[in-house]
């Protein structure tokens, strides 16, 4: 009796185990609007500043695991950019302010879109906005998550497979090489 016991309590701990594993590996492959926006991005490598948008200015960074990557290579699982969005300042007759140099001047942090990639991420959606391992998440100026068309997102993102899905690709690769 005593070691029908042990050998049902050794049973139940395997399966609850295997449970458990299971569990573990579906939490961590994130989906779209789960990726956490990283508190110390503005610490990372920039990846380009300053983009110009018709009435937008977008700030982007690399964390260190995709700073690493080589021009020609797709970005490590690990890697992550964060994109920061500014509205353009206006004058007070509603033209978009621009500096001596002609670009738009930032105004208000408007959002934040983080963009990551993992082993098995992003295989969830339709075959017609896959775009590879990569996941989104978007999030407002107070760093509370948005709710966003993600669809947008990677319909944008999918021409790029060439360049890991990755805007900017080339102009990185070539900031950094005369750096």
């Amino acid at each position: 009796m005593m070691r029908r016991a042990t050998y049902s309590i050794a049973v139940i701990a395997v399966v609850v185990g295997m449970a458990a594993c299971a569990a573990m590996q579906t939490a961590s492959v994130p989906k779209d609007g789960e990726l956490a926006l990283p508190a110390d991005y503005k610490s990372w490598p920039v990846f380009v500043k300053e983009v110009q948008k018709p009435d937008a200015v977008r700030d982007l960074y690399v964390n260190p695991v995709g700073a690493r990557a080589a021009q020609g290579q797709m970005f490590p699982n690990g890697t992550q950019f964060v994109m920061e969005i500014y509205s353009a300042r206006k004058a007070a007759d509603g033209t978009v302010e621009k500096d001596a140099a002609g670009k738009l001047v930032k105004d208000k942090l408007a959002k934040v879109f983080v963009m990551g990639k993992g082993e098995g991420w992003g295989q969830d959606v339709p075959d017609n906005v896959k775009t590879g391992a990569w996941v989104y998440a978007a999030y407002g100026p107070d760093g509370q998550p948005l709710k966003a068309n993600f669809a947008e997102c990677r319909a944008c993102h999918v021409p790029l497979a060439q360049k890991d899905f990755v805007h900017r690709y080339d102009e990185y690769f070539e900031k950094r090489a005369g750096r």
